[in-house]
């Protein structure tokens, strides 16, 4: 049973992301993601120029004539939601934590998958896998899927996305689509996503807040990491240390965004103090041009 405030705030995340699933992507998630492959349809009698590796010997012994196999797209597709929780994504500056933004994000696309009739599963982890919900259909699971992301106490406070990506090959064996969700806040994630691209259709979306880039002239701020738990008292007003803060920002989107093309992943990029929806319509129309 879904106590009564949870389900307000779930119910208002549907409200505000029916537009997006209804108008803005309506069409667009049906033709971008296609179905994992092919099933068998019928038979019918064999014509001149169709496939012999199509012929059904089977059938064919039995009527006396050359039948072949009719095959028609699978349609139905697993959406794979991978959120990271870790200490990180309890942050925010403006009117949301990273967490709140990543939890609307991802009722948009689970939303989306049930109204193709696509199974919706997710995984929640930190630095190991803390809940894993099996892909299913209908608005009920879509709705505790919703509510896990937004409500769910971690254990963890560190990232470890290789982990993740490692239970995720796992527990899913046919192709999937899998939106990682996170603020790639950790290290060595390459390797594991280029293997899990290459089983699944993976695409990464960054979660970002404009605090992580750039310092305000405030005078001093303690700071603390919310994954090591590590302290430290910052004097803003230096203008040095706010370079610096910036170029490392920097640096560490530049080697994201490296890694992404090198593993050849798509990727979406949201922020706090940004609406999702222009960014989700970019992404849609790029892979609509690239299977035209």
């Amino acid at each position: 049973m879904i106590p009564s405030e949870v389900m307000a705030q779930i119910q208002r995340i549907q409200i505000r992301t029916r537009r997006v699933v209804n108008e803005i992507l309506a069409g667009q998630y049906e033709s971008v993601f296609k179905g994992q492959g092919m099933e068998f349809k019928e038979v019918r009698e064999y014509v001149p120029g169709d496939d012999v590796r199509l012929i059904d010997w089977n059938v064919t012994a039995r009527t006396g004539h050359p039948q072949v196999k009719v095959m028609a797209e699978e349609r139905e597709m697993t959406v794979m939601l991978m959120v990271d929780a870790s200490g990180s994504g309890r942050f925010g500056s403006v009117s949301r934590f990273k967490n709140e933004l990543a939890a609307e994000l991802c009722a948009v696309l689970a939303f989306s998958a049930i109204k193709n009739n696509d199974k919706v599963g997710l995984i929640i982890f930190t630095d190991s896998v803390e809940l894993y919900i099996p892909p299913q259909k209908g608005r009920k699971h879509v709705l505790r899927v919703i509510r896990e992301v937004l409500y769910f106490e971690p254990k963890g406070r560190k990232t470890d996305i290789p982990a993740a990506l490692h239970y995720l090959n796992n527990v899913i064996r046919r192709k999937a689509v899998v939106f990682l969700v996170s603020d790639f806040m950790a290290e060595d994630y390459e390797t594991a996503l280029r293997i899990a691209n290459r089983r699944h259709d993976l695409i990464a979306v960054n979660v970002a807040d404009p605090r992580e880039e750039t310092l305000p002239n405030v005078g001093l701020v303690a700071v603390r990491d919310a994954e090591t738990g590590r302290e430290a008292l910052v004097d803003t007003g230096v203008a040095k240390v706010r370079d610096a803060y910036e170029a490392a920002a920097r640096e560490r989107a530049e080697r994201r965004k490296d890694i992404f093309k090198r593993t050849k992943v798509d990727a979406m990029h949201v922020r706090t103090d940004e609406s999702y929806i222009d960014e989700l319509y970019r992404f849609f129309r790029m892979r609509e041009r690239r299977m035209a």
